[in-house]
């Protein structure tokens, strides 16, 4: 890779101070950094699913000994690797396949754009969302608050147009900050691929990245 990195982008700066914080998934927060995010519908899951992940959880535990924040991270990529094969597989109702509910996220995902965050890149897959984002108001409007107003928001909206009551998105964002140049351009490639990954036809996702950053070569890669 031997691209200038593109507008806006920052990565982990490993001499600013990282916050810390867990659920059921550990969560680093440093102001002024980019975040490759992940969030998926309640049902994207099959529940035939569940007990692999806690036996995977086990053993890992028994390989590697005790919590630590570093330890718990590298858990959660790992678990997180397993889930997003799971989502391609196209489990669960899939609602964000069709196009009336997928464009309710993208809408509300360009809402903000440059008010409270910098969108650079995303997918709207039929059970799960990826996208690439930067706070720019962290204090007031951190990753977490930013993402789960986008899930309030889509889900009243969806569940209007569907007809239906209850959760909608699963509770749990799982994010990561983007260490470096590097990484983004995998990021970024990663999302370009999903689709193609999980074997969808066009009308069945949709696919964005800011023009900014196409133009200067930060585009997604065709082969």
């Amino acid at each position: 890779m031997n691209l200038d990195p593109p507008p806006g982008f920052r990565g982990l700066d490993p001499d600013q101070p990282i916050e810390h914080y867990f659920r059921h998934l550990p969560h680093w927060r440093q102001e002024g950094a980019t975040y490759f995010a992940t969030w998926r519908l309640v049902d994207s899951l099959p529940q035939s699913k569940l007990p692999e992940l806690q036996a995977f959880r086990e053993q890992w535990h028994l390989r590697h000994g005790a919590d630590s924040p570093t330890k718990t991270d590298q858990l959660a990529k790992e678990v997180m690797t397993r889930v997003e094969k799971w989502l391609d597989q196209g489990a669960g109702q899939c609602h964000l396949r069709k196009p009336s509910c997928a464009n309710e996220v993208v809408k509300s995902l360009h809402y903000f754009d440059f008010q409270r965050y910098e969108l650079n890149c995303f997918v709207v897959m039929p059970n799960h969302v990826h996208a690439i984002l930067k706070p720019t108001l962290p204090k007031e409007y951190p990753l977490e608050k930013i993402l789960q107003s986008c899930k309030r928001h889509t889900a009243n909206r969806i569940n209007k147009l569907l007809g239906f009551e209850g959760n909608f998105w699963q509770a749990e964002t799982f994010d990561r900050i983007i260490r470096d140049e590097e990484h983004l351009y995998r990021a970024i490639q990663y999302i370009g691929r999903n689709p193609r990954m999980a074997n969808l036809e066009e009308c069945g996702f949709v696919l964005w990245i800011r023009p900014e950053w196409e133009c200067i070569g930060w585009g997604f890669r065709k082969d």
